[in-house]
């Protein structure tokens, strides 16, 4: 068994025991090197990003820096996954051929800035070794005066025929056949065109009934028809590319528990929105449900969803901006719970929203950041793809306290699937964990200046990952030879004497 199997088997040990003998803020050190943590960047109304529109250089740039300084602080949290609100309310946050660019970024209808933000949101979170996931909002197309903005390019004229005019805002009919391939050929767009490593669809469901939304189907029609939407768009992205994750964010509770109500509020009886189904018919690989709930209303539910995964990740939604003293006002120790509980339970975690985190509610952000400080892979997607590409080749060369590792690239098994590349760095104290210094990379060179320089006497391992999760075997490298006076200290870093 190679180091990174007994690795993990070691903390599968510590999972099973440690809740046994400390309490939840031990797992608070994070002990897994797989979990989804994800956060929801926002664009409607520039909510979360890009904040205030602009209409010259100066301020695209400045939306451009932002996203940068988001994404870094994003990064020292553990966020692993940032779900970009790419398709907001029959607009779009890129220059597509099939619906108007949204206003958020230059405050003018379809008018685009001098950048693409969804193509420069892809780049700087893979260039942070995050995954970036388009979130498309489904069904929802906007308020009518919202609408009448974007003229002749508004979904509600080119294609009334998809369309139901409610009491405030329009809303695309899962009755229609014609809405189904509609969804497919826009998420068959983004995937074909971005590096996206997921699409999430949201309000795929139907509304509840205060939006004034008409139909006579029966609850089985009614779930027929959303499902067929699901199926469509799931069969188009992965005809483009098999790996693009699928997800979706339900309703947080799925139906009513043996034990617990959901009130009259869950996925699959109020608004169609059969998740667990998908899950059995391999149309999703994960979900998010928006479990903006405390107590009663939380933990049976959450439990419920990894009961029913079907072996795939589950990541609740955490309703964060309840936090803050203009909502709810929750106490910080609400979330932090609900962190540690569903780590023990096998699951990861969202926030909703980027804002909040990062604002450092309460706290949360400070928390978060020591909640996550060991960095974590995205589960593998093993009901895909079980094969690990080959290890890698390393070469090293230290240049003063600098040390710069490459590698030859390798092929997976499926030459058409991507491969990327993690680093690890090996103590010479023995009792110590490895360190992931870097994962996702998508180039074949590392450099390595750390803060220590005994640092750089330590092995160093690179792995390949394919675009599955599917890690190969390790190729550590020799240490350098270490000099005299580093010879003197233990491998605990200590002088002997």
């Amino acid at each position: 068994m190679h180091y990174l199997a007994k690795k993990r088997l070691i903390r599968g040990l510590l999972l099973l025991f440690l809740p046994l003998v400390f309490p939840l803020a031990s797992l608070a050190a994070g002990l897994l090197d797989r979990e989804v943590r994800a956060v929801w960047l926002t664009t409607i109304g520039g909510l979360d990003w890009p904040g205030r529109p602009a209409q010259n250089a100066a301020g695209w740039q400045r939306q451009r820096a932002d996203l940068c300084r988001q994404l870094d602080e994003l990064k020292r949290a553990g966020i692993n996954t940032v779900i970009v609100q790419t398709r907001i309310r029959g607009t779009v946050i890129y220059p597509s051929a099939l619906e108007p660019m949204d206003d958020c970024f230059t405050g003018l209808a379809d008018m685009r800035p001098d950048y693409d933000p969804l193509q420069y949101c892809v780049e700087e979170c893979h260039r942070r070794g995050m995954e970036c996931h388009a979130w498309v909002v489904c069904f929802p197309v906007g308020k009518f005066a919202q609408q009448r903005r974007y003229g002749q390019r508004a979904i509600n004229v080119r294609r009334p025929d998809l369309v139901q005019k409610t009491k405030e805002q329009w809303i695309m009919d899962p009755a229609k056949p014609g809405t189904a391939q509609y969804l497919a050929d826009l998420c068959g767009e983004i995937v074909q065109r971005y590096d996206v490593d997921g699409i999430q669809l949201d309000y795929i469901r139907y509304p509840e009934r205060e939006v004034g939304f008409v139909t006579r189907d029966p609850l089985p029609v009614r779930q027929a028809h959303v499902t067929r939407c699901v199926r469509a768009v799931h069969d188009r992205v992965k005809s483009i590319r098999p790996w693009c994750k699928m997800s979706c964010s339900p309703v947080g509770k799925y139906a009513d528990l043996p034990r617990q109500s959901s009130r009259g509020w869950n996925a699959r009886d109020a608004v169609a929105q059969d998740a667990v189904l998908w899950l059995k018919e391999g149309l999703m690989d994960w979900l998010a449900p928006m479990m903006y709930f405390q107590g009663q209303n939380f933990y049976p539910f959450a439990c419920d969803w990894v009961e029913q995964s079907q072996g795939r990740p589950i990541v609740p939604g955490l309703g964060i901006y309840f936090l803050s003293p203009s909502e709810k006002n929750w106490p910080l120790l609400t979330i932090t719970r609900e962190m540690n509980v569903l780590r023990q339970l096998g699951a990861g975690h969202a926030y909703f929203r980027a804002k909040f985190l990062l604002d450092n509610v309460k706290g949360l952000y400070r928390y978060a950041c020591h909640f996550d400080r060991q960095p974590a892979l995205w589960p593998a997607m093993t009901w895909a793809d079980s094969i690990a590409p080959a290890a890698p080749e390393v070469r090293q060369r230290r240049e003063g306290y600098t040390l710069h590792l490459s590698w030859e690239p390798v092929e997976d098994n499926d030459p058409t699937v991507p491969v990327r590349y993690n680093v690890y760095r090996i103590s010479r104290n023995i009792e110590a964990e490895p360190v992931l210094l870097a994962q996702n990379l998508r180039v074949t060179t590392y450099t390595y200046t750390p803060a220590l320089p005994e640092l750089l006497y330590d092995r160093f391992v690179v792995t390949a990952l394919d675009a599955y999760g599917n890690e190969s075997q390790e190729t550590q490298t020799q240490p350098l030879p270490a000099p005299l006076w580093l010879r003197h200290l233990s491998p605990r870093g200590e002088s002997p004497l």
